[in-house]
């Protein structure tokens, strides 16, 4: 059985969400997904629109998923020691970034693949946030 890992915030969820659980699920026999936990979303200077607990529901819910985790720790070897799975599902936006090259580094010694699936371009929760202050503001 094939493993699968993704993590993310999972706020305003859209189409590009589902597009990575989609794509994940089919590389994999089991996909976890970590949902970024508030104290750690603010800890990136950001705060969700979502409260943890709804966005922990709602990607519960999404057929692709089979189980789901808080994502407590932005250092995914200690969520690799808990979880030991097979493949890291990333989005392409952090592809050859320093901190996922190191990352690359210490999956390849444990024999974890990483997958980088394309960034859905004009939809982020970021870019719907922003056109929502914009929108209010009018």
């Amino acid at each position: 059985m094939t493993i699968g890992y993704t993590t993310g915030v999972f706020d305003l969820f859209h189409i590009g969400h589902l597009n990575l659980l989609k794509n994940a699920k089919g590389l994999c026999d089991k996909l976890i997904v970590g949902v970024t936990t508030d104290e750690l979303v603010s800890y990136k200077g950001k705060k969700a629109v979502i409260p943890f607990e709804e966005r922990l529901e709602i990607v519960r819910n999404i057929k692709y998923v089979d189980a789901v985790i808080p994502q407590e720790s932005m250092d995914k070897m200690e969520n690799w020691r808990k979880l030991k799975y097979d493949i890291m599902f990333v989005g392409d936006d952090w592809h050859n970034t320093p901190k996922w090259e190191d990352f690359e580094r210490q999956f390849n010694e444990v024999g974890v693949k990483i997958v980088f699936f394309p960034y859905t371009k004009g939809t982020s929760s970021t870019l719907i946030n922003s056109t929502l202050e914009s929108l209010r503001k009018q």
